[in-house]
């Protein structure tokens, strides 16, 4: 989605606060809710000056998450967990074949959460595109990467995106659907919105695409958007009904709408 006013920090200026590198954590697969509360530890040691900027990188065995805007019309029908979570957003569900990325970085002042999130959908239009999805793009109204409606399909979206900015300091992230299942996506309403679809890399692409080769593509991508290296740029596709409309705002600091 475009954003609805110029950014606070210039286009080819860094966002984090700080100039030292950004450390690549990969961390395999670590349960949900370890993940969460270690994803807290960090982000406090951040704050305090006592780690740098991080991009942790994992994947998660199958959960739902629900965000603050998660409505019980939206939840799950097949008895997997379901976490209540402190991110923007509605529902979404987690598993193997799906890359998972939590940047824990210190933001510049002025804080700018909505130019946080477009750096972050532009690495990752990049990342899918470099891949050989030349049309990823953005919905006007919705967060996440999107590939246009062809054929018989519905706009489809192949990354998700929810955040929570805490004392200058981001958590949670974004998903990545490289060759997991869609399955459970059948058994909730996935961000809340109903008139459009889930895909992945491997279905889109027709060969498979796991998250492990995806880990070092997306690192620099989002290094080089922190950084000003990669520039926001109009990549819409058209616009939809935003599903946390009118409660969310993306300036809110539990985030814009998530998955």
């Amino acid at each position: 989605m475009t954003a609805p006013r110029p950014p606070f920090t210039p286009a080819d200026a860094p966002i984090r606060d700080c100039g030292v590198p950004l450390l690549t954590r990969e961390l395999g697969e670590v349960e949900y809710l370890r993940m969460w509360h270690e994803q807290a530890e960090i982000a406090a040691a951040r704050a305090a000056g006592d780690v740098p900027d991080q991009l942790l990188m994992l994947t998660h065995p199958s959960i739902y998450t629900a965000g603050k805007r998660t409505q019980p019309s939206d939840r799950p029908t097949n008895g997997i967990p379901c976490v209540d979570v402190d991110r923007g957003g509605r529902i979404t569900w987690h598993g193997p074949g799906q890359l998972i990325c939590y940047p824990i970085i210190k933001l510049a002042e002025p804080i700018d959460v909505v130019d946080y999130v477009r750096r972050v959908e532009e690495a990752l239009i990049q990342v899918i595109r470099q891949a050989g999805l030349a049309e990823a793009g953005r919905i006007d109204g919705r967060s996440g990467v999107w590939l246009p409606a062809t054929g018989h399909l519905p706009d489809r979206k192949v990354a998700a995106l929810g955040v929570r900015v805490t004392r200058g300091v981001t958590m949670h992230g974004l998903a990545l659907n490289c060759c997991n299942t869609l399955e459970y996506y059948e058994h909730i309403v996935p961000c809340g919105i109903s008139d459009a679809g889930v895909t992945t890399l491997t279905a889109e692409l027709g060969r498979e695409v796991t998250p492990e080769e995806m880990i070092s593509p997306l690192a620099g991508a989002l290094d080089d958007a922190f950084s000003g290296r990669l520039t926001v740029a109009d990549h819409s596709l058209g616009s939809a009904p935003d599903p946390c409309a009118p409660a969310c705002s993306p300036n809110a600091t539990s985030g814009p709408s998530e998955r």
